[in-house]
């Protein structure tokens, strides 16, 4: 399997974790919250905002055009940061999914 097509099935894999925990239903940022300088738009949206609206967002577009990945990628450390005081459970499922993206992209 190309990375690109690992990709795009660890991004649906994360999209779905993010829906079955409820994380993915946030309100859309105004135009002027992506324009953040700050890592994750940290001091302009809460971070399952960014995940959907940025990270699979500009994932997916990489994907789809067959782009060139990042050289990195390490999400999972500020996802299990956002989510310390949430749910074992959904902290686990969504790090584990976070961090499988940061793999596929790092290794392609």
């Amino acid at each position: 399997m190309t990375p690109h097509a690992e990709l795009d099935q660890a991004l649906s894999q994360l999209e779905s974790t993010l829906r079955s925990v409820d994380l993915w239903n946030t309100p859309r940022p105004e135009a002027e919250a992506f324009d953040s300088r700050e890592p994750f738009c940290v001091d302009t949206m809460e971070l399952p905002q960014w995940l959907r609206y940025v990270f699979i967002a500009r994932l997916q577009a990489l994907v789809d055009a067959k782009g060139s990945l990042p050289a990195t990628c390490d999400v999972a450390p500020a996802a299990e940061a956002y989510l310390q005081n949430a749910r074992p459970s959904t902290r686990q499922l969504v790090v584990e999914a976070v961090a499988e993206v940061d793999r596929i992209v790092t290794e392609a």
